[in-house]
C-alpha cells in the first residue's frame, strides 16, 4: 500500500475521482491480455494531461515508487502486469485527436486514443493510417507505440515505428521531452523517437504522438489459395516476393487453425487443406489486376488445390475479419490460450511450421499456427488449461524450443508482441551479452532508479540455450 502522504499528493494532482486503490480497481489492473500472469498494484491513477503525468512522476520519483503505463492491456507479453507493485497509470482520459494536418499529412494524438476509432476518422478524411494490429478495435495508439505493434498490413506498409515521427514523453524524474516533429528528415542527434517506439514503457511515459498519414489505396483485391502441401504454400510466399510483388496482406493458416476459424466464422472452407494463404493487394486498379494475375500463376505453379478471388468487398472483408479472429476462435477450444510470435526469414516459413509441429508432437501439446507469412511472423498458439500444471510445463518447454528454432533459422524470439515478462529470459539468445549491456545502459540513463515498468525486458536470469536437432 502507498503511504498516506503519497496518496494525498497524488489526489491533490488528480482529484479523488481519478485516484483508485479499492480492491476492485487493483484487481482489474493486475493483469493484461497475457494468460497466467497477475500481480496487484498499490494504486491506479488516471491523468488527463501531460502536466499531470509530469507531476505524478515527480512524486513517484521522490518516493521511489514504480509505475506501469497502461492503455487497454491487450498486449501478450505480460508488458503491463505490475510485478513490483507500485502505481498503474492508465492513459484512457488522454484520448483526443489533437490535430489532423492536411498540409503535412500528419495527425497529432494522445496515447489513450482507440486505434480503430483513429483509423476510421482518418479514412473519413480521405487519408490512411496503415498499422492494423488484430486488437485494433480495443487497443490504444499509446499501447501500439509502446509495443511497436504490427498487423496484417505490415508486409507492404511497415509497422507502428514507420509512422511515428514525433513524440512527447515524460521521463522518470518528471521532465518532459519532445522528439522529432512534422518532418520527413531529421538527423539532429540520436533518433530518440525510434528508441522510444517499442521500448515497452521502460524508458518514458508517452503523452503525445505525431503520426504520419498517407493517401489511401484506390483499389483492392483479395484472394484465397488453398494447399494440401504446406511446402507448396511456403514456396508460394517466397516466389511472390521473388516476382517483385509486395502484397498488402499475405497471411497463412495451418490445418488446425483452418478448422477452428471455419467453425467460428462459417466460411465453408475445405477442412482437408494443410495450409491456406489469404492474399490482398491494393494500389492502382491496373497494377493490382496485373499483380493478382501473376500471384494466381504462382499459386497454380506451386500446386495450389484451389485459387479463388473474393467476389465483393464484403466477401473480402469477411475473409480478413476471419483471419483477425483466429485467436478468438482458438480460445473457444480450451480454458487457456497462449498466443506467441516468432519471426523467421520468409524463405524459412515452411521449415518453421514443420519445426513447430514437430515440437508440439514431441511435447504432446496442441499448437495451431497462423500468421503474417509475407514478413515471416508466425503465431504458434497453444490451447491448454492453466489448472493442469504438468501440461503447462510441457507447453513452456515447447515454446522454449520454438524460440530456439526461430533463432537457429535466422529469426527472432518476437516479431511484434514484445519482450515484456514472457520473452525476457530469452532476449540474450537474440542480442548476445554485449547487446544486453548496451540495452541496460540505455535503460539506466533514462531511468536510473528503475521505476518505469520494472521487471520487464531484462530477466533476472537468462534461460540456458537448448540445442535442438531436427527429426
Amino acid at each position: 500500500m502507498l503511504q498516506e502522504q503519497v496518496k494525498r499528493e497524488l489526489i491533490a494532482i488528480l482529484g479523488s475521482d481519478h485516484f483508485k486503490d479499492d480492491p476492485q480497481s487493483l484487481v482489474t489492473h493486475s493483469y493484461d491480455g497475457t494468460p497466467m500472469l497477475q500481480s496487484l498494484p498499490d494504486a491506479v491513477v488516471y491523468p488527463s494531461s501531460t502536466e499531470q503525468v509530469s507531476q505524478i512522476m515527480k512524486v513517484l520519483s521522490r518516493y521511489k515508487i514504480p509505475v506501469v503505463g497502461r492503455g487497454s492491456g491487450t498486449n501478450l507479453c505480460g508488458g503491463t502486469v505490475p510485478v513490483e507493485g507500485g502505481v498503474v497509470m492508465v492513459m484512457h482520459r488522454m484520448n483526443q485527436i489533437l490535430e489532423v494536418d492536411l498540409e503535412n499529412l500528419t495527425a497529432t494524438v494522445q496515447p489513450g486514443l482507440n486505434t480503430k476509432l483513429f483509423s476510421t476518422h482518418v479514412e473519413s478524411l480521405g487519408l490512411f493510417y496503415p498499422p492494423d494490429p488484430s486488437s485494433m478495435s480495443i487497443s490504444t495508439i499509446g499501447g501500439n507505440i509502446a509495443e511497436c505493434s504490427g498487423g496484417l498490413r505490415g508486409l507492404k506498409y511497415g509497422t507502428t515505428k514507420d509512422y511515428v515521427i514525433g513524440l512527447e514523453a515524460v521521463l522518470a524524474n518528471g521532465d518532459i521531452i519532445r522528439t522529432g516533429g512534422k518532418l520527413m528528415k531529421d538527423v539532429a542527434g540520436y533518433d530518440l523517437t525510434k528508441l522510444l517506439v517499442g521500448s515497452e514503457g521502460t524508458l518514458a511515459i508517452i503523452t503525445e504522438a505525431i503520426l504520419k498519414l498517407i493517401p489511401p489505396p484506390r483499389y483492392k483485391k483479395t484472394m484465397l489459395a488453398m494447399y494440401k502441401d504446406l511446402n507448396g504454400a511456403a514456396r508460394t510466399v517466397s516466389k511472390i516476393i521473388e516476382n517483385r510483388i509486395i502484397p498488402a496482406t499475405l497471411e497463412i493458416l495451418d490445418n488446425a487453425t483452418i478448422r477452428v476459424v471455419d467453425d467460428f466464422a462459417k466460411l465453408g472452407l475445405p477442412l482437408d487443406m494443410e495450409a491456406i494463404l489469404i492474399i490482398e493487394q491494393d494500389g492502382d486498379e491496373e497494377a493490382v489486376e496485373r499483380d493478382i494475375a501473376i500471384i494466381t500463376e504462382v499459386c497454380t505453379s506451386e500446386h495450389a488445390d484451389q485459387v479463388s478471388i473474393a467476389a465483393s468487398v464484403e466477401e473480402a472483408e469477411k475473409l480478413l475479419t476471419a483471419r483477425r479472429s483466429a485467436f478468438t476462435a482458438l480460445a473457444r477450444l480450451r480454458p487457456t490460450t497462449i498466443l506467441e510470435d516468432a519471426t523467421v526469414p520468409r524463405s524459412k516459413i515452411a521449415d518453421m511450421v514443420i519445426e513447430i509441429n514437430r515440437i508440439a508432437k514431441k511435447h504432446q501439446v496442441q499448437i495451431s499456427t497462423f500468421g503474417h507469412a509475407g514478413d515471416g511472423n508466425l503465431h504458434p498458439t497453444a490451447t491448454t488449461d492453466a489448472r493442469d500444471k504438468e501440461e503447462i510445463e510441457r507447453v513452456d518447454a515447447a515454446f522454449e524450443e520454438i524460440f530456439e528454432a526461430a533463432i537457429r533459422l535466422g529469426g527472432t524470439i518476437t516479431g511484434e508482441h514484445g519482450v515484456g515478462m514472457v520473452k525476457s529470459p530469452y532476449l540474450e539468445w537474440k542480442v548476445g551479452p554485449a547487446g544486453m549491456q548496451v540495452m541496460k545502459a540505455i535503460k539506466s540513463s533514462f531511468d536510473p532508479d528503475n521505476l518505469l515498468n520494472p521487471g520487464k525486458v531484462f530477466a533476472k536470469e537468462t534461460r540456458k540455450r537448448v540445442v535442438i536437432q531436427r527429426g
